[in-house]
């Protein structure tokens, strides 16, 4: 019996996975950032400063409701790419616990050592920063994708 994704349930899986990441994704960075003193404003405005840059962080919730824009439309895409993969790659539904937390390590290293060097924002690296959300990417985008896609495979 092979664990892929039913090819009429496709849209719904990619739904609760992007659904699922984004939100635990975006609870966990919130608090990650709450603990340094940062508010979930300050958060999805910093997503908003990948795009526009600096002048994402005015005091404008135009800006807030573009980081959540594109945090989502992240999530959706992050979770697309592996339940695509998985429909060829069966050992991501057969070991979905490391695969999810592998995928959720390998979608935080290419956003930080790609996406975000190309985009408008610019910070210093901070290793404390980057573990945190190694972890984060881990635990709350690719195990709760994962999980999603294993759940709806034992349906198909």
């Amino acid at each position: 019996m092979s664990l892929t994704v039913a090819i009429h349930s496709l849209p719904e899986v990619i739904l609760w996975g992007g659904f699922i990441s984004g939100s635990t994704d975006l609870f966990a960075a919130c608090t990650f950032a709450a603990i340094r003193g940062i508010t979930p404003r300050r958060v999805l405005q910093t997503i908003a400063g990948a795009m526009i840059g600096p002048k994402a962080f005015g005091n404008r919730s135009s800006t807030v409701t573009l980081g959540l824009g594109l945090h989502f439309l992240i999530a959706f895409t992050v979770a697309t790419t592996y339940i695509v993969a998985s429909r060829y790659l069966t050992m991501l539904t057969e070991l979905s616990l490391l695969s999810g937390l592998l995928y959720g390590a390998a979608v935080h290293l290419f956003m930080t050592f790609i996406v975000l060097p190309l985009s408008s924002l610019k910070r210093p690296f901070s290793m404390t920063f980057f573990l945190g959300q190694l972890v984060i990417h881990m635990l709350c985008v690719g195990l709760p994708i994962s999980l999603v896609v294993k759940h709806f495979s034992q349906l198909a």
